[in-house]
């Protein structure tokens, strides 16, 4: 059995962090895992400006309802699903992608929660488990998938690793150059074929 495991944000969906930093104006806010592999620093950092700016949940839900899966995306999820099972794992929030996920026929979805005090200001987040996006190709694993990955940043290395083929799909040029052993695709047509060549070999 295949299975197809897809990252989310720059993948089927714009970067939200990028999106909500250039809505209000606080260019620290764009800084994602493409620039910090360190995750827990990473959302550290950003609960910090949240906090320092007094924006709260609904000011990024609201950000995130005006923004919609990236040109070509539902399309190729679509075709996708028709010919695998496939499942989003994701270091997003589902307080974060649910608008989203809607809007792409609503895909099956690993991520994380965001813990929010009762005036709607974020103070904490919690991971499902850490590294989630390996562990969770591990068990497919164990469960007699092949496992086909596809990621963009940092955060996707150890799952297209442990996958057993691993896609980059538009990642930045320091992510092509330290991890050449993944196969770089830069259009979902090109995502599509490289897809179904791995799944021929594994």
């Amino acid at each position: 059995m295949q299975l197809v495991c897809l990252d989310l944000e720059g993948v089927l969906v714009p970067e939200i962090w990028i999106e909500f930093s250039k809505r209000t104006g606080i260019p620290e806010l764009s800084r994602t895992t493409r620039d910090e592999p360190d995750y827990d620093k990473l959302m550290k950092f950003r609960l910090d400006l949240l906090c320092k700016h007094k924006l709260g949940l609904p000011d990024i839900q609201k950000v995130i309802s005006a923004m919609g899966p990236m040109a070509g995306a539902k399309d190729f999820l679509d075709a996708l699903r028709r010919d695998f099972q496939v499942i989003i794992l994701s270091d997003t929030f589902y307080e974060f992608a649910m608008p989203l996920m809607a809007q792409l026929g609503m895909p099956a979805l690993f991520c994380h929660k965001l813990e929010a005090d009762a005036h709607g200001i974020v103070v904490d987040y919690h991971l499902r488990m850490p590294n989630q996006k390996k562990e969770a190709v591990q068990r497919f694993k164990e469960l007699q998938f092949k496992v086909t990955a596809v990621g963009d940043s940092y955060n996707d290395i150890a799952m297209l690793g442990e996958a057993h083929a691993g896609i980059l799909f538009h990642p930045p040029q320091k992510v092509i150059d330290e991890f050449p052993q993944f196969p770089v695709t830069m259009n979902y047509t090109d995502l599509r074929t490289e897809i179904d060549r791995a799944t021929l070999n594994i």
